[in-house]
């Protein structure tokens, strides 16, 4: 159980497919109609910056089940506000905003927090092999979502054009991230204050 809920964590980390838009970020930006793409490129970069402190400063204080429930939620919210006004000139702010709060959410649950409960979930009997094991599926997760943004996204459906492409795979991700707060609500033990010989104890009882 242990291993799966390992592995599930990995896959959710990709799976909202954050690293599909921090790749293309500029190409984003240029489809939405901003005159320069990599000024927006670098605030978001600035604003992930920020987030990513939150979390340095809130982990131990807020624990990690519910800053990856939030920014999952956060993410849902970000991801289709993307997808209900990409493509529209009037709404890009609002598009711009999403992205951000998007991007931030993860920057502030996900993109660290995974690692530390990656690092702390596992009993000590098993946990060499159960974090490569966990590692492997980002890594393999991480290749399938930057392969498969670019067909989504140019995806093109009758009078709506690539614009369909554009709201479904924004629209998936934001998916995904409902499911990931769901999983981690439902199934991931939170791990603040416990030692390693606390979760083994943990997964004993479970089985």
């Amino acid at each position: 159980m242990c291993i799966f809920i390992g592995i599930m964590l990995s896959v959710f980390q990709q799976a909202v497919g954050i690293n599909a838009v921090l790749y293309y970020a500029p190409r984003i930006f240029q489809d939405m109609g901003m005159s320069n793409p990599m000024v927006q490129t670098v605030i978001m970069g600035i604003v992930n910056i920020s987030f990513t402190l939150v979390a340095v400063f809130t982990v131990e204080r807020l624990g990690r089940k519910p800053l990856l429930i939030w920014g999952s939620i956060g993410m849902a919210i970000g991801a289709f506000g993307v997808a209900i006004t990409f493509g529209n000139p009037a709404l890009n702010i609002v598009t711009m905003v999403s992205i951000m709060i998007y991007s931030a959410s993860f920057m502030f649950s996900w993109g660290p927090i995974c690692w530390v409960l990656i690092a702390e979930i596992f009993p000590n009997t098993i946990r060499g092999a159960a974090v490569a094991i966990a590692v492997a599926f980002q890594w393999i997760f991480n290749f399938i979502v930057s392969s498969t943004f670019l067909p989504m996204y140019n995806m093109r459906l009758g009078e709506m054009g690539d614009k369909f492409g554009h709201m479904f795979a924004y629209a998936l991700y934001g998916i995904i991230c409902v499911a990931a707060a769901l999983f981690v609500w439902k199934l991931v033990p939170e791990t603040k204050g416990k030692t390693l010989e606390d979760m083994t104890k943990l997964w004993k009882k479970k089985k």
